[in-house]
């Protein structure tokens, strides 16, 4: 505790130390442990609240009560005075308040107290952001004591060490076991429901355990299925008062399924499949017919519904024989799940995306949007976990509500300072998707906070690729639309006390242990006054920087909200010299723009907290934020320095490179966007970061082009081919099909001669086993011709190389079939034809492990080719910037956009 204090500080300076301690994912206990006190007592709280107060120093030595002083100070910070429990050293009870109050007890036989904080509270407020979760030193007494409770409901001893693990469950549990022991003694069954609330309630309803606690330890909640039931009753009306008798009636509170009533039903689903459960007798499957009753008796106890069914089975079709016993064929073996698929699996369930037992991608975007992916409705944010509720909250999203009119609104927010890649396309699908799939909308948000890296071409870029993906934003914004609104609220933290003007080098924050700031505590008046300054122009660059008081859930503290930078920005010019970061801009322009569900990687995840932090200390309107996997893909490198470094060694030509894997070079290398979407689509949204090889992308780019690129004839090693009995006085026009299966998907011309050209590699002199094209010995047949080649005579030239292959033809019948056709080309063009393999020879050229001289040292030598090629006229005279073929028995092709009138 001491070396991870906020702030330098003697230990001995502390008349008293009390810890404050909060579950780790943002849970609302508040435990205080009192090692020592005296009479003057000072409390202390940790974190960015920093309140100090004297106001328990009327205490006496050697007892506890509680006066009107005390009980003011617990309200003043939002505690139920209700709520309050301590804890007996002697006895290892568990008190309440209202016991303590009437009691006298010595001071030094209080353990600790625990408290419920509502979430509006402004010590919950405050310290949620900023606590300091630190495992207390002094707990292994207290955790035994725990252990020892938790058994006393029924869990076994492994069971409650495993939950005591779970700092959130644990603190949940004890609460509802303290609160159910005030209407008698807990049954076992009563003590699974309460595991089952502690485990299961969320953040947003904690306030509301007791309440829940009761009804279970009064067994009006009896069943899971109620229990459950009551759970969503309440997140759903988590800004409002509970209507006990609406709740009572949702829950099914005082209902009671008769045994006569389940006998009916359950012989009524049995009588409805009568034959069939005679034909298979016990092979039958009676769980869909279990639920069938479960959902017509919605109320009705699982085990009476199954014994009911066990006792109409036996009835039906008395005692099992031996050929009940005898287990049916075993169906086919599911495909292994790879240990990344159950990774993936695991994070979607965590994220609100593809529940576990469900395939992860979709064939489409839409189809996963629609099917896949289980975000919150508009306005309904407060059901989301972790998302804090603060009095205001229901207004503002009702007046968020108001301006969208329940509409779905995202956006995708590039840094203009690069090209967008493959990853930026998985953010495109998702945030563009979403919106589309749900009838919404979707802005392009550039967030331009860094004029020194933007660029107006990185503006068109990322423009021109999202529509290129097929994409158009609902409007075009930037993140200096609000340098102005952003401006005030920067004011208002400072003036809250919740921002100051720092003097730390960069070098000095960097990193997540660094020095505190001494200038943390500095007047509000004088951090207005300097951060005025740093406005006008009055600070040097790099000299002070504002900090919000905040911590981030990775634990580093006091993010920087903004910057000095003397750098013109391209649309705001010389206006400011100071400019908002991520952490800062990010949450506030989702906020101004009413976005209602703000997508981003898994890395944001630890910003998640100063995102409402700051929107709710700001008290306006809070989207949600939710975040999936990063995909990368192996073989490559995206990194916008890493790629400008290949550029600047002349290792790729620009940004466009088709070895690349920035969405330009994907374009030129003639990937079809649909084929990308349809590849992040089949990706899934999971939270886990997805690792792919290359080909798993070229497989959806063969799966469109297969049905999308037109077939034609290259050869990419021409050798001469004289026909000397070509049956034609001149040469001849051919149609062939642009597709061979489908010939009403169009067509074109070829020329045929008595001259072709065919690839090299389709003669040998030598016949050779498995060779089945052209020999001395063996003729071919000419694609879409009809006729067969044989060798009549080779000529070479001095260097012994082949030139020239005179043949005879003759046409195709049943006894000359030969074993291969081949392609081939006539009267043709020439082109220069690229051929391209991967950029770098290991999987992850960036890994110090598998590459240790860096990534420079991994270039691949042979990872672009370039000849010059045989064309059929037609093709080079219909041919367009961007569009794709299929060379016949070689690959895909595209025209790349250097193309010229002579090349």
């Amino acid at each position: 505790i001491y070396n991870n204090l906020p702030s330098p500080i003697s230990i001995n300076s502390f008349k008293s130390l009390i810890l404050v301690f909060l579950p780790f994912n943002g849970g609302r206990l508040l435990s205080i442990e009192c090692d020592f006190l005296s009479k003057d007592v000072i409390v202390t709280f940790i974190g960015s609240f920093g309140l100090c107060c004297e106001m328990l120093s009327n205490l006496s030595d050697t007892s506890l009560s509680f006066d009107n002083d005390v009980v003011s100070l617990f309200n003043t910070f939002g505690m139920e005075i209700s709520n309050v429990v301590v804890k007996d050293k002697d006895s290892s009870k568990y008190i309440s308040f209202n016991t303590w109050k009437d009691t006298t007890i010595p001071l030094i036989k209080i353990t600790y107290f625990i408290a419920i904080l509502p979430q509006n509270s402004c010590i919950y407020q405050a310290l949620l952001p900023s606590i300091l979760y630190t495992e207390d030193k002094n707990m292994t007494m207290e955790s035994q004591d725990d252990i020892k409770l938790f058994q006393s409901v029924g869990l076994s001893e492994q069971k409650a060490k495993e939950t005591l693990k779970n700092k959130q469950v644990s603190n949940n549990l004890r609460l509802a076991i303290i609160e159910a022991n005030k209407y008698g003694i807990i049954s076992s069954e009563i003590g699974i429901l309460l595991y089952h609330l502690a485990s299961k309630i969320k953040t947003q309803i904690a306030d509301k355990l007791a309440f829940l606690a009761q009804y279970i330890a009064k067994k009006k909640l009896d069943t899971t299925q109620r229990l459950d039931t009551g759970l969503n009753y309440l997140l759903n009306q988590v800004e409002g008062n509970i209507d006990v008798s609406d709740f009572e009636k949702e829950c099914g509170v005082g209902i009671v399924i008769s045994p006569e009533e389940i006998e009916y039903e359950v012989e009524k689903v049995i009588s409805a499949h009568k034959m069939e459960i005679i034909e298979k007798r016990y092979h039958f499957n009676v769980g869909p017919l279990m639920q069938q009753v479960r959902n017509t008796l919605k109320w009705a106890d699982g085990k009476a519904i199954k014994n009911e069914f066990d006792v109409q089975m036996l009835d039906l079709l008395g005692p099992k024989r031996d050929s009940d016993l005898v287990p049916l064929p075993k169906q086919a073996k599911q495909t292994k799940i790879t240990k990344l698929e159950k990774e993936k699996s695991k994070s979607g369930a965590e994220t609100g995306t593809t529940p576990a037992n469900e395939k992860i991608g979709a064939q489409t975007i839409s189809e996963l949007m629609k099917t896949k992916v289980h975000f919150h409705k508009p306005g309904e944010n407060y059901k989301t976990e972790g998302y804090i509720i603060t009095p205001n909250t229901h207004k503002l999203v009702q007046e968020h509500l108001r301006v969208t009119k329940g509409k779905v609104i995202t956006r995708f927010p590039p840094e203009p300072n690069g090209i967008l890649h493959i990853g930026h396309a998985k953010a495109i699908n998702i945030n563009f998707g979403y919106a589309a799939a749900h009838n919404g909308i979707c802005y392009l948000r550039y967030d331009d906070t860094n004029p020194e890296k933007e660029e107006e071409k990185f503006f068109v870029g990322i423009r021109e690729m999202v529509e290129w993906l097929g994409y158009k934003p609902a409007k075009i914004t930037h993140s200096s639309d609000y340098f102005q609104q952003l401006y005030e609220w920067a004011i208002v933290l400072i003036e809250k006390g919740l921002a100051y003007v720092c003097h730390q080098s960069s070098e000095e924050i960097k990193g997540f242990n660094p020095p505190p700031s001494p200038w943390r505590d500095r007047p509000i008046s004088e951090n207005l006054q300097l951060f005025n300054d740093m406005k006008d122009g009055l600070l040097e660059e790099g000299e002070a920087t504002l900090r919000m008081k905040v911590t981030l859930e990775e634990g580093k503290q006091d993010p920087v909200a903004y910057r000095i930078k003397y750098s013109p920005h391209h649309r705001t010019g010389d206006q400011w010299c100071i400019y908002p970061t991520y952490d800062f801009t990010h949450c506030l322009c989702d906020s101004i723009e009413n976005i209602t569900h703000s997508l981003c990687t898994k890395e944001f995840q630890s910003r998640r907290s100063s995102y409402y932090w700051l929107c709710n200390t700001l008290d306006i309107y809070c989207p949600v934020q939710w975040e999936y996997g990063r995909l990368n893909v192996c073989y490559t490198v995206v990194s916008k320095r890493k790629i400008s470094k290949l550029i600047e060694e002349s290792i790729v030509s620009d940004w466009d490179d088709p070895r690349l894997f920035t969405l330009t070079a994907l374009r030129r290398r003639g990937f079809p966007p649909e084929a990308i979407n349809n590849f992040c689509a089949q990706m899934g949204i999971t939270g886990a970061q997805a690792i792919i090889d290359p080909a798993v992308l070229e497989a959806s780019v063969r799966d469109v082009l297969n049905l999308t690129a037109s077939r034609h004839m290259v050869v990419l090693e021409p050798l001469k081919v004289t026909i000397s009995n070509f049956p034609h006085e001149n040469a001849i026009k051919l149609t062939v099909p642009n597709f061979p299966n489908e010939p009403d998907k169009g067509q074109h011309d070829i020329v045929f001669d008595e001259i072709v050209y065919i690839e090299a590699s389709d003669f040998k002199e030598k016949t050779e086993k498995d060779f089945r094209r052209l020999t001395l010995n063996q003729s071919v047949g000419l694609k879409h011709v009809g006729i067969v080649l044989k060798i009549k005579e080779i000529k070479k030239d001095n260097m012994g190389n082949i030139v020239n292959l005179i043949v005879t033809q003759e046409p195709i019948c049943e006894t000359n079939k030969p074993k291969a056709f081949i392609h081939w080309v006539s009267n043709p063009l020439l082109a220069s034809i690229r051929l391209y393999e991967r950029l770098f020879k290991h999987k992850n050229p960036e890994d110090p492990n598998e590459v240790p001289n860096g990534f420079l040292s991994d270039i691949n030598p042979y990872s672009k080719k370039e000849i010059v090629g045989y064309i059929d006229a037609s093709l080079a005279n219909s041919a367009k910037i961007f569009d794709k073929f299929q060379f016949e028995r070689i690959g895909f092709f595209s025209v790349d956009p250097n193309t010229t009138s002579e090349k």
